[in-house]
């Protein structure tokens, strides 16, 4: 569901208004343009207001190639999950891990480029380190982690 919706937010809203209509655009600075958040920025913020809900739940959207450095998997669970999904994302990949002494299952999810409004935009960021995405590429994952009790 995580992924539905922020396929949903890039398509319906980022693509169709950006590069369809052509009414506004998306920026990494939205609230000082007045313009739209990304979709990695919109999903962020709803992860982080779930976070602060729901103790012992989290979810992120990671990449192996993040444009912000803070989107880069840090555990190695997330790291095995990414290349996982990047190799096979077809399957998704289930772990579990220990994180400041609680236990986790962890699982991630392939996120593909589903317009080209997302391929433009991280083949054209300066601070890209990949500049050859297509849509239907995996660009990164959903994490989702879940404490065991």
């Amino acid at each position: 569901m995580l992924a539905a919706d922020r396929e949903t937010y890039a398509e319906e809203v980022v693509n169709r208004l950006q590069n369809v209509d052509k009414v506004f655009k998306a920026s990494e600075q939205w609230r000082e343009d007045k313009l739209l958040p990304l979709p990695a920025q919109m999903f962020r913020m709803g992860a982080e207001r779930a976070r602060k809900r729901s103790k012992g739940l989290s979810y992120a959207l990671l990449s192996l190639w993040p444009i912000n450095k803070q989107n880069a998997p840090r555990t190695e669970a997330e790291k095995r999950g990414l290349q996982a999904v990047i190799d096979r994302p077809e399957q998704p990949f289930y772990g579990e891990e220990e994180l400041a002494g609680v236990r986790y299952v962890t699982a991630v999810y392939p996120d593909r480029a589903v317009s080209q409004a997302c391929v433009g935009c991280h083949n054209a960021h300066a601070d890209s380190p990949r500049k050859d995405f297509q849509v239907g590429q995996v660009m990164g994952a959903v994490v989702v982690r879940v404490a065991r009790r």
